[in-house]
């Protein structure tokens, strides 16, 4: 009898059989409550693709979040809906664009907003499924959600994010834009146990073990949100000591990066507390601010290590669904600034890691993501029905299927009219006056050339940029009621950043 066909290609066929008939079905498909997946959420604030999982810096350290990409899959092409901490909350938490709520600046709370007072959260999706949901540090923006009504957002609040211990005056020489004292970084005496974040991480592994100890018939969703490596940039001297400055290895840049963006890319950053590029390197702050973020970034790593650690000890570890994510990237210099606010891959992509039942582990997806699809895509994981309204889409069948082609690129946006879309190849960015950029990413990955500047585009780029431009959203909400801060609005007299018209005369590299 002659054998099976080769048994590599027998097993292909039938994991590609299965994938077909179980395309439709959720990974935990119509369960009793009891039975149904925990979901551990862990937000970091300000971390760009810096993470070994990404390899955007090829000294980083950060093992924890390389072991859990090994036990699961990482979005290599992921972006953010907002370069902005509250616009890309909201955006995750709501499942809507900052275009469909108005939220694009650090105001207002969305429940300011009358028309979504009600709007159900991603925990509160989970809650109204039989989920006991809970929420220590940062998940939204600041204090948002603790106010009036907290306890109609989630079941228990923990900590909210802090800085912890500070040095007794600031580290670095006094910045631009009125010396914020947040604009600081680098190392002083002080204990990683004095930081908010080890807090925070401390706050969560009670949780895991209290209900591992008196288990409730009731799943959880468990939020956990790490403020570092935003600034301050403080960490303890033995996570600088990673990275001697005599072997730190920048950040690519590029001399006059800006002269073929068009003047509208420096109104959406018009005037903030981070510092320029040029600043930083005259005031010698470029290396230090480098050293002192990859010190944070290993730092919140190992928070991050240590609830995953008490996940894996406790009877959780075999039925919780774990998702790890950045609201948005940060610049160390590159296009000559430092902080967010752009609309290039520096800012806007994002660590997306998935690991649990139901997951392969060690898994690579290039499709592009976005923040937007991680409420439809938990959803569908643990067997819920989908929150009308939703806009962004589950990620389950690149989840099952990494390669599966994903048709919608990703697609970021700062103010109204000043967009970023991105697919597996291409960046194209346009703005509220019309400018365009466009940067071919297998060429070109640090988008050093605007290939829509200077002379007309070729034909081919034109085309390029049209089918991109395709997707922009068709309609866009006006700036909420009680937007501020960092808020860019074009009026017919020019545009204005945060109540004051921009003089593009005053502009300062």
């Amino acid at each position: 009898m002659q054998p099976i066909a080769s048994r590599p290609l027998f097993l292909t066929i039938i994991r590609s059989a299965a994938l077909i008939v179980f395309a439709g079905m959720p990974i935990f498909p119509a369960m009793g409550q009891a039975n149904r997946p925990n979901i551990l959420m862990i937000a970091i604030d300000d971390l760009n693709d810096w993470v070994e999982p990404l390899g955007g810096h090829p000294q980083v350290q950060t093992p924890a979040m390389q072991r859990l990409a090994q036990r699961g899959i990482t979005f290599t092409n992921a972006h953010c809906q907002a370069p902005l901490c509250n616009p890309s909350r909201t955006s995750l938490m709501t499942g809507r664009r900052p275009t469909s709520t108005g939220v694009y600046g650090l105001s207002p709370w969305i429940r300011d907003s009358p028309e979504f007072a009600d709007i159900r959260m991603l925990p509160q999706h989970f809650h109204d499924h039989g989920y006991r949901t809970l929420i220590g540090g940062k998940i939204y923006h600041g204090g948002y959600g603790r106010g009036k009504g907290a306890q109609n957002e989630c079941d228990v609040w923990g900590l909210n994010a802090s800085v912890g211990a500070k040095p007794p005056s600031k580290l670095i020489p006094p910045t631009p834009g009125g010396n914020h004292p947040l604009m600081d970084w680098g190392t002083f005496d002080h204990r990683d146990e004095d930081k908010g974040d080890w807090k925070v991480a401390s706050w969560a592994v009670d949780q895991i073990e209290t209900m591992a100890t008196a288990p409730a018939e009731q799943p959880f969703f468990l939020s956990v949100g790490f403020f570092l490596p935003h600034v301050p940039c403080f960490a303890t001297q033995k996570w600088f000591d990673m990275y001697p400055d005599e072997s730190l290895v920048m950040p690519p840049m590029l001399a006059d990066d800006r002269d073929d963006t068009p003047l509208a890319s420096w109104f959406v950053h018009w005037e903030l507390p981070e510092p320029r590029t040029s600043w930083l390197k005259e005031n010698n702050q470029l290396r230090p601010l480098v050293r002192s973020y990859l010190a944070c970034v290993s730092f919140v790593d190992s928070q991050v290590g240590r609830v995953l650690d008490a996940l894996e000890k406790s009877p959780y570890a075999d039925n919780t669904i774990v998702v790890l994510w950045s609201d948005h990237g940060y610049h160390l210099g590159e296009k000559g600034i430092s902080g967010k606010n752009s609309l290039w891959a520096r800012s806007t992509r994002v660590p997306l890691i998935f690991a649990g039942p139901g997951i392969d582990g060690g898994l690579r997806c290039s499709q592009p993501a976005e923040l937007l699809d991680i409420y439809p895509t938990l959803s569908e994981l643990a067997g819920l029905p989908q929150a009308p309204g939703l806009e962004g889409l589950s990620l389950r069948r690149q989840i099952q299927s990494p390669t599966a082609v994903r048709q919608r690129p990703a697609i970021c946006t700062h103010n109204v009219g000043n967009h970023s879309v991105c697919d597996n190849r291409w960046r194209y960015v346009v703005y509220a006056d019309g400018s365009e950029e466009l940067y071919d990413l297998t060429s070109d990955p640090d988008e050093f050339h605007n290939l829509m500047a200077g002379d007309a585009a070729s034909e081919q780029h034109r085309n390029t940029a049209d089918r991109l431009a395709a997707w922009l959203p068709k309609d866009q909400r006006a700036l909420a009621r009680g937007s501020a801060h960092r808020v860019l609005e074009e009026r017919e007299d020019g545009f204005y950043w945060e109540e004051n018209l921009i003089d593009p005369n005053a502009l300062i590299r």
